[in-house]
């Protein structure tokens, strides 16, 4: 309905595309894969990290969509001329998160577009991460908040909106960590290891307390900590009993132990 309450007029549609008349549909024959490897093993282990972490943070959410790794499609110039490649991690809030998805198609997801990118610099793709890429994001997908992590220097840096809508530096804590307003965590770093041998030095979450965000095999064993420590105490507790009702011999009732 128009604003004075009569019926808008229509808009005639192509027949078979759903689109206006006149209005030229994006290509459908859309390239999901490039052939091209990934920087390294850890660049590719550290976005399988970062996007488990978004996920245990989201667990038993289906509102939202993480990916890694994947082209955002958002106009038939990107499809056609490929000199950007998609976001290293990203995410999209408020979304069907139960949805199948090869990549990221701006116009068959109403518009949206990520609220929050990470990228992992290399040698190759740095000088663009914070040029290129910064702009695309700040001026084109309108993305909230942007983090860029060199592994080469350790160096996070961020950016974020400001009142005039434009990217503002984050300023890092005392520890060098950046908070994310997306995620409600802390982005910082941590070596240790994981899914393999070696020691390497990881981009993580920290809560709002300053502890490590888990990922899922280190909740669990965090809980299996717990839980045993939870039965050594009882086990303690009752061989402490056992004792004290075996100094006070057979005939003792089954109160007097727990009277002392």
């Amino acid at each position: 309905m128009s604003a004075l309450g009569t019926p808008a007029p229509s808009v005639p549609v192509a027949a078979n595309s759903g689109w206006p008349v006149g209005v030229t549909p994006p290509p459908d024959n859309l390239i999901f894969e490039d052939g091209e490897p990934l920087e390294s093993f850890w660049h590719r282990q550290a976005m399988n990290l970062l996007i488990e972490l978004i996920q245990f943070l989201y667990a038993g959410r289906t509102d939202y969509f993480a990916g890694g790794n994947m082209f955002v499609y958002f106009s038939a110039q990107h499809v056609f001329n490929r000199d950007f490649r998609g976001p290293d991690v990203f995410l999209v809030k408020n979304v069907d998160g139960l949805r199948d998805r090869r990549g990221w198609v701006v116009w068959e997801e109403d518009g949206r577009y990520p609220d929050l990118i990470i990228e992992l610099a290399s040698p190759s793709t740095v000088d663009g991460d914070r040029t290129t890429k910064k702009d695309l994001y700040e001026r084109t997908f309108r993305t909230p908040e942007y983090f860029l992590y060199d592994p080469a220097t350790e160096r996070l840096e961020g950016w974020r909106f400001d009142e005039h809508q434009r990217y503002s530096a984050i300023s890092p804590e005392a520890q060098g960590r950046m908070w994310s307003e997306q995620l409600g965590v802390w982005l910082g770093t941590w070596r240790g290891r994981w899914h393999g041998p070696v020691e390497s030095v990881w981009l993580r979450f920290y809560d709002a307390n300053g502890q490590l965000v888990p990922l899922f095999d280190e909740a669990a064993q965090q809980q299996a900590r717990k839980e045993k420590e939870r039965a050594d105490k009882l086990e303690a507790e009752l061989t402490r009993l056992r004792a004290l009702l075996a100094e006070k011999g057979p005939g003792t009732p089954p109160n007097a132990a727990t009277s002392e």
